[in-house]
């Protein structure tokens, strides 16, 4: 057999390996800069709510006076999961996604919860807690400093997993992961319960200040399913200002 190779095979060789290590090349940089891209996206919004007072105020945007009616919807939502005749989930304990001072904690899971665990990113919120939670302070048993791209419920740990206002600081891919870990989280006839900004229309928004994204509904809905959570029940919010997003309630099992 003849293995002797010319000049002009070598060269083809040189160019074939040349090519093949400009495309490694270029997709170690793509990949680089998604990394660099999620990494700025997630510091972006730790940086800013560490601007943030632990107040009420703070935590809900300026719109402090929307609590009652915020609280008051949820309630309605998430009672006949819970309470009464046809309820199918337990009450042992929940748990508050994007906690912060613990407003959803205090005057909504701990009134139909045993006990109620908080995962928030900002410590400095996490200490307030401590002050506005009160006696109350008492039936919370973990206060866990991480943010949810990091988090990983405790498997069957949770009858409800309640997530508001903090999916939007989430990519896609992280949140379909999110979700798969919280359907772990859940115990037998577990929810989870999403109460988030939606908008209609073809693009998504884009919060530049806080680098969270409002998502169509038709968008969040689809990430949903990819997860394999189905929707128990979704329902709109009443009685919010204009000026603001649509928020929509979603039920999952």
């Amino acid at each position: 057999m003849d293995t002797s190779c010319t000049a002009e095979d070598l060269a083809d060789e040189r160019v074939i390996k040349e090519i093949n290590a400009n495309n490694e090349n270029a997709q170690n940089g793509r990949s680089c800069s998604d990394q660099e891209q999620r990494s700025s996206f997630y510091s972006n919004a730790k940086n800013y709510w560490e601007t943030v007072s632990p107040t009420i105020d703070g935590m809900l945007g300026g719109f402090a006076r929307i609590s009652p009616t915020d609280i008051n919807g949820s309630k309605a939502f998430l009672r006949p999961f819970v309470m009464g005749d046809k309820a199918t989930t337990g009450r042992k304990r929940a748990l508050d996604c994007g906690a912060g001072i613990g407003r959803i904690t205090k005057r909504l899971l701990l009134t139909m919860f045993e006990t109620v665990d908080m995962v928030e990113q900002n410590q400095i919120f996490l200490d307030q807690a401590e002050k506005f939670l009160g006696a109350e302070r008492n039936r919370v048993e973990r206060c866990i400093c991480s943010g949810l791209q990091e988090f990983t419920p405790e498997e069957g740990r949770y009858d409800v997993i309640w997530c508001q206002w903090v999916l939007g600081h989430l990519t896609d891919s992280d949140l379909v992961d999110f979700f798969h870990r919280c359907r772990k989280g859940l115990s037998t006839n577990g929810i989870m319960c999403l109460k988030e900004n939606v908008k209609d229309g073809s693009e998504r928004d884009f919060d530049e200040q806080d680098s969270s994204w409002t998502r169509l509904r038709e968008e969040l809905e689809k990430l949903i399913e990819e997860s394999g959570f189905r929707i128990l029940k979704k329902q709109k919010q009443r009685g919010f200002p204009k000026p603001l997003y649509d928020v929509y309630m979603y039920a999952l099992q």
